[in-house]
């Protein structure tokens, strides 16, 4: 299948093609600014910037415009400049839920949706990426809110348009008890699946994902990270990046997200195959 891949980056970050893939770098950054190496499939080339903070930056596609449906396999070969990097990196599926990009980032207007993913994804702390704080049902297995994990998340279709009053009601999530409850609520109506992956991630592997409407595969140098029937809901766009960022709503309520003091580092990946069967 053919990859059409729009570069997105701030400022002294850049995306480089290699001979069998790209390297994505960001540079060195103080807290509050925010770095970020990114291609995706989901952004129209454009030449020059439509925002100061960005470079090489398009204009975004409509969510019902995404490319990607299963049956859909994603296989390549990815290596990083360091273990335990601040921020998240990653590479594989999403809806771009959070539109307004939670106050940084410099995307275009799109108002937010609830969350449909099927991705590999670092995210370090103070990041916390999951809704559920106990074992799933019927079973013992946790979910990894940080760390280096394979995961998927399902969501029902809410117009975007709902959630504009629900932008007016952020103060509402400094009340933990408000906070939690809604936190609850979530873990009610989004679905998801993970499993933590324990590799050395400045070493190459090789990692796969298999996307069909009955669940998903990961595996990573052929053995088996997760496969759930958790199926995110179609179309979704191929995104493969590294920042600085967090994000955090943490089981006692506590709301965060910002940019975090990082050294320089980078993302290469090279292989990079999809398969529409």
């Amino acid at each position: 299948m053919e990859i059409g891949l729009t570069p997105r980056r701030t400022p002294g970050a850049t995306v480089s093609q290699m001979t069998n893939g790209w390297r994505l770098y960001i540079p060195a950054g103080a807290r509050r600014t925010y770095c970020l190496a990114q291609l995706d499939d989901y952004t129209n080339p454009s030449t020059g910037s439509r925002q100061a903070r960005f470079v090489s930056y398009g204009q975004a596609l409509s969510r019902s415009r995404f490319r990607h449906a299963p049956p859909w396999t994603l296989r390549l070969r990815a290596r990083l400049s360091g273990a335990d990097l601040p921020g998240t990196w990653g590479f594989g599926l999403w809806n771009d839920p959070s539109g307004l990009s939670l106050g940084f980032g410099g995307k275009p207007g799109r108002l937010p949706a609830l969350p449909q993913t099927a991705w590999f994804m670092h995210a370090s702390p103070p990041n916390w990426l999951s809704f559920r704080d106990g074992p799933l049902p019927g079973s013992n297995r946790k979910l990894p809110a940080n760390g280096f994990f394979a995961a998927t998340f399902r969501s029902p279709r809410i117009p975007s348009l709902l959630f504009a009053p629900g932008l007016l009601a952020l103060p509402l999530f400094e009340l933990r008890p408000i906070s939690r409850l809604l936190r609850r609520l979530a873990s009610r109506v989004i679905r998801q699946d993970a499993a933590g992956i324990n590799v050395d991630v400045t070493q190459w592997h090789e990692y796969s994902m298999q996307w069909l409407s009955e669940g998903c595969m990961f595996t990573v140098d052929g053995s088996e990270i997760l496969c759930t029937p958790n199926s995110p809901r179609p179309p979704l766009g191929l995104v493969l990046w590294i920042d600085n960022q967090f994000a955090a709503w943490t089981p006692e309520g506590r709301l965060g997200y910002g940019t975090l003091e990082n050294p320089a580092a980078w993302l290469e990946i090279e292989k990079l195959n999809i398969q529409r069967e």
